[in-house]
């Protein structure tokens, strides 16, 4: 979580802005009967010596049982030769590192300068990722968060309270957490919608990156009417998979709509957010370019450091 992520996960995006990147369909396997799913993305850049596919487990009710209910790995491909370069067994880390980096990406482009208040509906691992890399681009000094378990925000509440000395406040609902805040994170597996249009107003900024499935929903429809600028990581696959896919069932986003994708801003196509009254969303779903490039850094670091085992 520092600059050189920041730096290699931009790039990734610029790239794709710039038709440099070959990403197949992600392919999703759900597990219906466990509540769970796998997900297995790549993206090829161009000119590059490598390349990652990863393999990202969800499972929610693994916390019941004192296990985490994400995980994963990515295998790096030589794009010389096709042979496997190295297996990074992160346990879903490099995942969960490359989209909180995407948020601050998000956030650099299209929040205030200026913020005081930061807020995450959630308090799961990508709750903490997620503000952790906001950090990076901007400078807040409080942050609320909500969620619907208790103990789960309580701990939350202590532990980012410490890492990122800032105060934490616990919200009892998130109207508290879109009103008081200029920067929000929605970091949740939601299937029903709760963050409502009316809450918005000008001056913020919102990501949200927990629908990541055709059957997940953070945000109603109608808060897209009342954004100046739209963004999401990649337009064909938000209206498949995103927040944006039920703004397009509902009418409200057509295909000819303005809709931005990351990399236009990253490569410089396209400013961003333009006076501190706009209001701004995001919908991130997660683009296999952040996972070859978050793989290669951690590969090339490796290396450096002479870890690793060789087979």
């Amino acid at each position: 979580m520092d600059q050189a992520a920041l730096e290699v996960i931009a790039e990734g995006f610029s790239k794709i802005a710039q038709g440099e990147v070959t990403i197949p369909p992600i392919m999703r396997i759900d597990i219906e009967e466990h509540l769970g799913e796998v997900d297995v993305k790549s993206a090829y850049i161009h000119g590059l010596g490598s390349f990652a596919i990863k393999i990202a487990s969800g499972f929610p009710e693994n916390r019941k049982s004192g296990l985490p209910g994400g995980s994963g790995m990515m295998v790096l491909i030589s794009a010389q030769t096709g042979l496997p370069l190295a297996v990074l067994l992160d346990n879903g880390y490099l995942t969960d590192v490359r989209t909180g980096i995407a948020g601050a990406i998000a956030a650099q482009y299209l929040a205030p300068e200026l913020i005081t208040n930061a807020g995450v509906i959630g308090s799961g691992v990508q709750a903490r990722y997620q503000m952790q890399a906001l950090k990076l681009v901007r400078d807040y000094q409080k942050l609320f968060v909500s969620g619907i378990d208790p103990e789960q925000v309580e701990r939350y509440a202590r532990e980012m309270s410490e890492m990122l000395k800032v105060e934490v406040v616990i919200a009892e609902n998130p109207e508290i957490v879109v009103r008081e805040c200029q920067v929000v994170v929605t970091a949740t597996p939601s299937r029903e919608p709760y963050l409502q249009a009316d809450w918005l107003h000008p001056g913020l900024h919102i990501t949200c990156m927990g629908s990541d499935a055709e059957h997940k929903q953070e945000i109603y429809p109608e808060a897209f009417m009342q954004a100046d600028l739209i963004v999401c990581d990649r337009r064909s696959q938000v209206f498949r998979l995103g927040e944006l896919h039920h703004a397009r069932e509902a009418g409200i986003i057509t295909d000819q709509s303005e809709v931005i994708e990351l990399g236009e801003l990253t490569s410089g196509q396209n400013p961003g957010r333009q006076h501190n009254d706009q209001i701004t969303i995001c919908d991130l779903t997660g683009v296999g370019v952040q996972d070859t490039q978050i793989a290669r850094l951690a590969y090339q670091k490796a290396v450096k450091m002479g870890m690793g085992i060789r087979i």
